[in-house]
C-alpha cells in the first residue's frame, strides 16, 4: 500500500515515525511519502518537505508567513495527486492538515487522522469539517473520545498515547558516559526545555535562565530541540553557566531532578519520566490576549487536562517571571512535595491507555484500507 503522511511539527516527527514503523510491520511492501522530519527519513520513504519549514508559531506570525503557507498547501496537494497514495494519514498539525482534508476528501482519497487537532481546547468549531472530511479519527488523550462521541456524535478510536511506546523504547545510557561525554559534572540536573521554535526558546530562556544563580548546587542543561542549531543557542549559553545538548532530551529527562518546561507536549514527556517540573509559558502581548479570548480551558498544561485537576505548577505570561519561577523551583525540589507529585504521575500514566498506540493504529489503518 502507498501512505502519504503529513507532521507538521518535531512531536509529529516522531509519532509518525513510531506509526510508519508499525505500518512496514502490517504490511511489508509498504510505500511512504511524506512531510516531516530526520525520524520519519530514518524508516525509510520519500521525503517531500522537512517540518522545519513549516514551522509558525502564534497568530501574528502565521499571518506574516501566510504566502509561504498557502505555497505549500499548493505543493502538497499536487504531490499527493502524482503519487496516488491508497491513504492520507493527517498527524496533528490542524492549520494545514485539515485544509487538505477537505480537499483530499473531495477527490475520493481516505482520510485518515491520528492525533487529533486540539479542537475541545479551541476552534470547535472545526469539528463540522472534521465530521464531513475524516473517515477515521485516532485520538489519543482519554477524555477526546467522550468529547468526539458524546458531545459530537462522531465514533473515534482511542488508541492511548504513543508518547508510553516512544519512552518505552528508548535505550538506558550510563550516566557518567553521559555527563563525560557533555562535560556535566556531579551536581543533579535541573532540565531546560525552552521549545522548539526559535521565537518561543528566545521569550523562555531568557527567564529560565534567570534563575540559575539561584540554585547553584545544580546544574542546569538545556534540551537543544532538533529543529534549531546548536549555533543558535550560544547567545543563550555565553551570557550563563549552563550546559547545552542537542537532539537528547529524553536522555537529560532520564537523569534530571527537576524541570521548567515550556507548555506544550514536553509537559507530558517531563511527567512521564517522573520528573517534576514548572510549566511555563509566555508568547506576544497580541497573541496572548487572542489566545486568551478564544481558549476556554482551565489549564494549559497536558498533564492538568488529563488529570483534572492541578499537578503541576503552571507559570503563564506576567506570572512567568524570575521570582516566581525561583519560588516554584525550590517547592519542587522539596522531597515532601515531589513524592505527592510522583503518585500523581503514575495515575496519569494509567489513565493514557497503556502501550501500543502505533501499532493498535496501524492494524486499524490497514484493515480500514485493505
Amino acid at each position: 500500500m502507498k501512505y502519504y503522511i503529513i507532521a507538521g511539527e518535531a512531536s509529529g516527527d516522531l509519532h509518525a515515525a513510531n506509526l510508519m514503523k508499525a505500518l512496514k510491520k502490517k504490511d511489508p511492501q509498504a510505500d511512504f511519502r511524506f512531510w516531516g522530519g530526520d525520524l520519519m527519513q530514518d524508516v525509510g520513504g520519500t521525503q517531500v518537505k522537512h517540518y522545519k519549514e513549516l514551522a509558525f508559531m502564534g497568530f501574528i506570525e502565521v499571518v506574516m508567513n501566510l504566502r509561504t503557507i498557502l505555497k505549500n498547501i499548493t505543493l502538497c496537494k499536487k504531490d499527493i495527486t502524482n503519487y496516488n497514495p491508497d491513504v492520507i494519514i493527517f498527524v496533528d498539525y490542524p492549520g494545514f492538515n485539515l485544509r487538505i482534508a477537505k480537499w483530499a476528501k473531495t477527490e475520493g482519497y481516505k482520510t485518515h487522522y491520528y492525533i487529533s487537532p486540539q479542537i475541545w481546547a479551541w476552534k470547535e468549531g472545526r469539528i463540522k469539517d472534521i465530521k464531513r472530511d475524516v473517515d477515521a479519527m485516532y485520538v489519543i488523550l482519554p477524555f477526546e473520545k467522550e468529547f468526539y462521541e458524546d458531545k459530537h456524535n462522531f465514533p473515534v478510536h482511542f488508541v492511548g498515547h504513543p508518547l508510553i511506546d516512544a519512552i518505552a523504547q528508548k535505550q538506558l545510557i550510563n550516566p557518567s558516559d553521559f555527563k563525560a561525554e557533555f562535560n556535566l559534572d556531579n551536581r543533579p540536573i535541573i532540565a531546560l526545555l525552552p521549545g522548539s521554535r526559535k521565537q518561543e526558546i528566545s521569550k523562555m530562556l531568557e527567564v529560565m535562565l534567570s534563575v540559575t544563580k539561584d540554585f547553584k548546587d545544580y546544574q542546569f542543561v538545556i534540551a537543544g530541540a532538533p529543529s534549531q542549531d546548536a549555533a543558535f543557542y550560544s547567545k543563550f549559553t555565553k551570557k550563563q553557566n549552563v550546559n547545552l545538548v542537542m537532539n537528547r532530551t529524553y536522555d537529560i529527562l532520564s537523569l534530571a531532578t527537576a524541570a521548567l518546561v515550556t507548555s506544550g507536549t514536553a509537559t507530558l514527556e517531563t511527567a512521564l519520566f517522573k520528573v517534576p517540573e514548572v510549566v511555563c509559558y509566555k508568547g506576544s502581548t497580541i497573541s496572548y490576549q487572542i489566545a486568551k479570548r478564544v481558549i476556554n480551558l482551565e489549564y494549559i498544561s497536558l498533564v492538568n487536562l488529563i488529570m483534572d485537576k492541578s499537578v503541576v505548577k503552571e507559570l503563564i505570561q506576567g506570572d512567568f517571571n524570575t521570582k516566581t519561577l525561583k519560588k516554584e523551583l525550590s517547592i519542587i525540589l522539596d522531597d515532601t512535595n515531589r513524592q505527592n507529585l510522583f503518585l500523581d504521575y503514575y495515575d496519569l500514566e494509567k489513565k493514557l491507555g497503556g502501550a501500543g498506540a502505533s501499532d493498535k493504529t496501524a492494524q486499524l489503518i490497514v484493515d480500514a484500507i485493505s
